[in-house]
């Protein structure tokens, strides 16, 4: 009895085991299925934002309640000036939105004063640089800020915090890692006693003459790869069911078969 108790302790331990194993399996298999979900929502959701007609830039007072969620993305046009305040160049090795950027370079941030004194930050285009030669990116920049009036059009974008693993700026280059905008104006000195606006904005037009830096339309290119994953969680519970089945029938074969009663002598 001890033995068998032994073994039925065993195996409800190992299923026991075996059911969760492949409950877990299952449900990143149907978390990965929602992600899909939502991905295909987010792409329908922003191809139809970059499709759209720019419209006019939201004006200060919406700006506190502008949202990544309803808001990135939007085309918008608008009349600005660019400043005559240091530029910022934000290292990147790509691009996930523009098609025709690859290899690293940075992306050209300029100050850019609306018509109502409020601040606003651009992203003025690619520049090609794999040296961060900061001779360069001044020569190419230096144009742009010509202390008129231009008309821009673009896409909001929000801006980024620096992670753990970000490098510091570097203040000699005023070459940054990520798109902070709100420390770029801090220490740059955008804005003075005016507002900036939370958020920047991408550059698609217009294109300067030398074609540096380079704005242009953004795309969607977000990885889809959530059915993939999904179908690996699916197969790895079917696996771990089945090598459980495997296991609980051999251990039924092995059972030790119950020994015969002996028969008992009789004295005469």
């Amino acid at each position: 009895m001890t033995g068998s108790s032994s073994r039925r302790r065993g195996a409800a331990g190992m299923s026991l085991i075996a059911l969760t194993i492949v409950a877990v399996l299952l449900s990143l298999g149907f978390w990965q299925l929602q992600r899909r979900t939502a991905k295909h929502a987010l792409i329908a959701a922003l191809t139809e934002r970059l499709a759209e007609a720019p419209v006019a830039l939201p004006p200060a007072a919406q700006w506190r309640s502008l949202t990544p969620a309803a808001d990135e993305f939007r085309r918008v046009s608008f009349t600005a000036t660019y400043m005559k305040q240091p530029d910022a160049m934000v290292y990147s090795s790509g691009s996930a939105v523009r098609a025709d950027i690859s290899g690293p370079g940075t992306w050209a941030f300029l100050p850019a004063r609306l018509p109502g004194g409020e601040t606003v930050a651009v992203n003025a285009g690619f520049v090609p640089n794999t040296m961060q030669d900061r001779g360069f990116e001044d020569r190419v920049v230096t144009p742009l800020v010509t202390g008129q009036p231009v008309t821009l059009t673009g896409y909001l974008r929000f801006p980024e915090s620096a992670g753990l693993l970000t490098p510091a700026p570097d203040a000699a280059k005023r070459l940054w890692f990520t798109r902070d905008i709100a420390t770029m104006a801090e220490r740059l000195g955008w804005t003075g006693e005016t507002a900036l606006a939370p958020f920047y904005v991408d550059l698609e037009s217009p294109v300067p003459a030398s074609g540096v830096p380079k704005p242009g339309p953004l795309g969607v290119h977000l990885r889809d790869q959530h059915m993939q994953y999904a179908v690996t969680w699916f197969g790895l519970a079917l696996a771990v069911a089945v090598a459980f089945g495997v296991w609980l029938v051999g251990q039924r074969r092995s059972k030790p078969a119950t020994p015969a009663a002996r028969p008992s002598r009789r004295i005469a």
